[in-house]
């Protein structure tokens, strides 16, 4: 969810800009869907590990987590300063360490009876028709309504943000969620990253020029993997028992 730290820069650029970059969505797309790839192959290298090795998976899992939002910041710095060259490869890294990360839930995902390999395409699945519809969607919001969906999105993301590190506080100490609380905090996370998707469409093209393809791709990237994630979340929780 790293993503969310650049909402309220992105509201003030799209408030005081046309549309700069009108070509910045099709550009970015193909590195898009080359970050997921290389995602896939991060989690297939992280499953291995689970199976092969588990005492060897958490630290590593955590050092990963460190690595990526590390490499978030660094990445998204010089992607933003035209540095291509550099920026490619630190995405690429990113992307590997971030399908490192999501293995376990996919091991989970792969263990819980009713979702396994069919409830992950159909996770994936659901990512993809939600950008297909929400590119029209964005594409075509007016000004007003673009900023108002934009607000409404930053406040529910603040919520949502909050409500995770409650859940992973209690589950420090050993408290962990009911299952229909899992299912709510997994259906508000689903809801809110679909409207992210259609604010993605509105803002991108209004705050990256053509040829800032890479931190455009940076963000739709950050909102497939989130909305991706709390699909699987909502699908193991419905099918989960307490």
């Amino acid at each position: 969810m790293s993503n969310t730290s650049n909402f309220r820069d992105a509201i003030r650029q799209a408030r005081t800009q046309a549309l700069v970059g009108p070509n910045v969505i099709a550009k970015a797309l193909p590195y898009v869907g080359g970050g997921l790839v290389i995602t896939a192959l991060g989690t297939y290298g992280g499953l291995g590990v689970i199976r092969t090795n588990p005492g060897l998976f958490l630290p590593t899992f955590f050092g990963a987590i460190i690595l990526e939002l590390i490499l978030f910041f660094v990445a998204q710095n010089v992607a933003e300063k035209g540095n291509n060259k550099v920026a490619l490869p630190l995405l690429a890294t990113y992307s590997l360490l971030s399908g490192y990360t999501l293995s376990g839930l996919i091991y989970l995902a792969l263990r819980t009876q009713g979702v396994g390999i069919q409830g992950i395409g159909l996770a994936a699945l659901g990512c993809g028709i939600t950008f297909i519809v929400a590119r029209q969607i964005g594409s075509n919001l007016s000004d007003q309504d673009g900023m108002a969906l934009t607000k409404t999105i930053n406040l529910g993301m603040i919520a949502l943000v909050v409500v995770l590190v409650v859940q992973l506080l209690f589950s420090a100490f050993g408290v962990y969620t009911p299952n229909w609380i899992e299912i709510g905090i997994s259906g508000l996370g689903v809801f809110l990253f679909v409207g992210v998707s259609v604010v993605d469409f509105y803002i991108l093209p209004r705050t990256y020029r053509d040829d800032q393809y890479l931190p455009a791709a940076l963000s739709m990237y950050l909102t497939y993997i989130n909305l991706f994630v709390f699909i699987l979340r909502l699908l193991i929780a419905f099918n989960s028992r307490d």
